[in-house]
């Protein structure tokens, strides 16, 4: 793999695809599924997603099960405008997934963004949250929203990610899954969906490894979520959640310099020294309660609550580990209604309040060989991350043609830690605590009955993490030692969108939006693995994102998701990095572009099926179906110096590649089984899966996978 080759250009490859995309929706016939009626969570309100003021979209449970083995979210998340989607192939770093640039800094989790399953937040107070939450082997539908309306929920909201589990239909059923891979992956899952009475349970267990196509990036996890439905009474519905994540280890083959990528399977020499690798165990669970007061009023409360155990042991100088012990819960009220106000102009509405809380210790020592080292504890705090907020959303009809969007929430976060460490005389104990008003104004216009033009307005903030408030910066070195100087960053959003449904099989939606931030969070110095931070900077991200799909005939369907943007540094600042006891300045320019975050993204994606396609939340077809997915992104920096030098070279090549997935299904007695077949990247394409932002060795890249297989069986068996 040459990092210095000439990156490729989208455009030819953009042009192609809709130009075959709008040509073919001209001939849009009868469609299985209408467009029209999907109905979403647009901002706190539910509402059709074509008559939301917002970029909505969804992805069905048809599409997360011919994604192959249903491990990553970054499989299909690939295909919503405005959302980079990163499978690192490193599971101990999970996956890098950002939204309108926000979140594409963060090293390991996601940060930024809210996911959120079942109605239970799976981002802390902080807006810092994991992926491995969302069990994909049971979730029924995925929603991602992005823009003004995402900022109803918060803190670094930057977008909202709902992923919803499917609920236990009226027979009793059993299923199976299994599938094996390239790299020594296996992957199986056992569900069980049953309905007695007023009761609905569905229970899924799944197990999933892999040796790597990497040295050093073996992996072993299962996971068990279950989803329980109780109707109480005729106006009154429970749900109850239990999730449980358990990977008992996860190795980390690191990042490599440009000048390793030659040899893109291999690991960083210092992670086979250090047995680099992660432990991590989640359990959660958590209640939802639906009260039907009329057909003009209902109440909502949630209430959950779980922990998290992480242990990582590190490559750093002199090697080390960090255990991480947290327990989280928060509870949630909301009133929704409808109504009308002067002359019979209805209005739908919803209040509520969300109150969360998350406390871990935070220990750190040195290692020796990938094991703790017995007496060489060096950090021990408990950290407290907690939020206070309240809420208010409206859509009020004005006539035929006009739906006024307003809403406003009121965010109170707190940080708070204390030094249990006092051995080196210093006491790092500190608390800082933000107050927001987020405001969103929209207004939609219904232009004709299959056309509506929307524009948004909103502002948002983003507290730093713990783990960016975790470290602070000397005039010399990084200590671990709470920082309460940081500020929250500040946004404004600007959205204008159109929705087009040229026939009920075809669709098109476009936005061209704009994000100016104040007290970005930046870099301030970095050494032995250790990273201070700083408000330095202000920020312009803006874009144009374009969706289509199409349902061409009965058999055959189509979509296309675009991006182009463009998230630059507005301000310029100075950040450091220490390696081998040298520390090296670097300036930041105004005008940099900000790191990992492709100015160009498409993904398209043709498919055929024999029988036709099903409509929704019907079974789908016996017989063959056959599907052909481009993934195209352009190059993208990993520091914000955006260095390309011989000693420094930090951009990633763009790609493009091309997955294939055949399925057929047959009836074996009463069992329905599913056969799969899937490869990627057909072509065996070199390319950069990730970046590592700002790594202070310069490690920055992870490969992605060269041509890989994936088979899988399925059955389902009526009880």
């Amino acid at each position: 793999m040459n990092p210095f080759k000439i990156q490729r250009n989208l455009k030819s490859h953009t042009a192609l695809s809709l130009g075959m995309c709008l040509c073919l929706s001209a001939h849009a016939q009868s469609t299985t599924t209408d467009l029209r009626e999907v109905v979403v969570q647009s901002g706190r309100l539910e509402q059709k997603q074509f008559d939301a003021p917002a970029s909505i979209y969804t992805i069905d449970a048809d599409t997360l099960r011919s994604s192959g083995p249903q491990v990553n979210i970054s499989d299909v998340l690939n295909r919503a405008p405005g959302v980079v989607a990163l499978n690192r192939n490193n599971y101990a770093q999970d996956v890098q997934i950002s939204i309108r640039g926000f979140g594409a800094r963060s090293a390991f989790g996601i940060r930024g963004i809210r996911l959120i399953t079942d109605g239970i937040p799976s981002s802390m107070p902080d807006g810092q949250g994991q992926t491995s939450s969302v069990s994909m082997t049971s979730t029924d539908r995925m929603e991602v929203l992005t823009g003004p309306l995402a900022q109803l929920y918060g803190n670094a909201s930057g977008g909202v990610i709902q992923t919803f589990t499917r609920e236990a239909g009226d027979d009793p059923e059993a299923q199976v899954q299994v599938y094996a891979g390239s790299f020594g992956m296996t992957r199986t899952d056992s569900q069980f969906s049953q309905r007695s009475g007023n009761v609905g349970m569905v229970v899924d267990y799944s197990t999933f490894a892999i040796e790597g196509y990497r040295t050093n990036s073996d992996t072993r996890r299962q996971q068990l979520n279950s989803v329980i439905t109780v109707d109480a009474k005729p106006d009154t519905r429970i749900k109850f959640i239990v999730n449980v994540f358990d990977m008992p280890y996860a190795k980390d083959a690191l990042g490599l310099k440009a000048n390793q990528l030659a040899a893109s399977s291999m690991a960083d020499p210092s992670a086979l020294a250090a047995r680099t690798r992660k432990i991590v165990k989640q359990e959660q669970t958590g209640a939802v309660v639906e009260h039907t007061v009329d057909s003009d009023l209902k109440l909502q409360a949630r209430l959950y609550g779980g922990t998290r155990s992480n242990l990582q042991f590190q490559a750093t100088t002199p090697t080390g580990w960090i255990g991480l012990e947290r327990q989280f819960e928060g509870l949630g009220l909301q009133a929704k209604g409808k109504g009308t106000v002067f002359n019979d102009q209805r209005v739908n509405w919803v209040v509520g309040t969300d109150i969360d809380h998350a406390q871990e210790q935070r220990q750190s020592g040195n290692s020796t060989l990938g094991d703790k080292t017995p007496g060489s504890l060096k950090r021990n705090e408990l950290n407290e991350t907690s939020n206070r907020d309240y809420f208010a959303q409206a859509n009020w009809l004005l006539n035929e043609r006009y739906t006024l969007t307003t809403g406003v929430r009121q965010s109170n976060v707190t940080l708070k830690s204390r030094d249990d460490y006092l051995a080196d005389g210093v006491n790092g104990s500190g608390s800082v605590s933000y107050k927001a008003t987020s405001p969103v104004l929209g207004l939609t216009w219904h232009a004709q009955d299959n056309l509506n033009i929307y524009i948004n307005q909103g502002k948002g903030f983003e507290t730093p993490t713990m783990a960016e408030a975790a470290y602070s910066n000397t005039t010399t070195s990084v200590v671990g030692q709470f920082n309460p100087n940081l500020n929250a960053s500040y946004s404004n959003h600007l959205e204008v969108g159109t929705k087009w449904l040229p026939t009920s099989s075809s669709r098109m939606d476009a936005a061209w939006f704009q994000i100016k931030t104040t007290d970005e969070l930046v870099v301030s110095r970095s050494a032995s693995g250790q990273t201070s931070y700083v408000n330095a900077s202000k920020t312009t991200r803006e874009g144009f994102e374009l969706a289509l799909r199409n349902q061409h005939t009965k058999h055959i369907r189509s979509q296309i998701s675009a991006t182009v943007i463009r998230a630059t540094y507005d301000q310029g600042f100075s950040s450091s990095a220490t390696t081998n006891n040298v520390t090296t300045l670097t300036n930041v320019a105004a005008g940099n572009s900000l790191p990992a975050i492709p100015k160009r993204q498409l993904f398209t994606s043709l498919q055929w099926s024999e029988k036709g396609f099903a409509a929704a939340g019907q079974k789908s077809a016996l017989g063959l179906e056959a599907g052909l997915d481009l993934i195209s992104r352009s190059s993208m920096w990993a520091n914000d110096s955006n260095s390309a030098t011989a000693t420094d070279y930090a951009l990633a090549p763009g790609y493009s590649q091309l997955n294939a997935r055949l399925r057929r299904r047959y009836q074996v007695g009463l069992a329905r089984v599913e056969a799969f077949v899937g490869v990627d990247n057909l072509t065996s394409k070199d390319s950069i899966s990730s970046v590592i932002v700002n790594q202070s060795k310069q490690q920055y890249f992870e490969p992605g996978l060269p041509r890989s297989w994936i088979i899988g069986l399925q059955s389902q068996i009526p009880l």
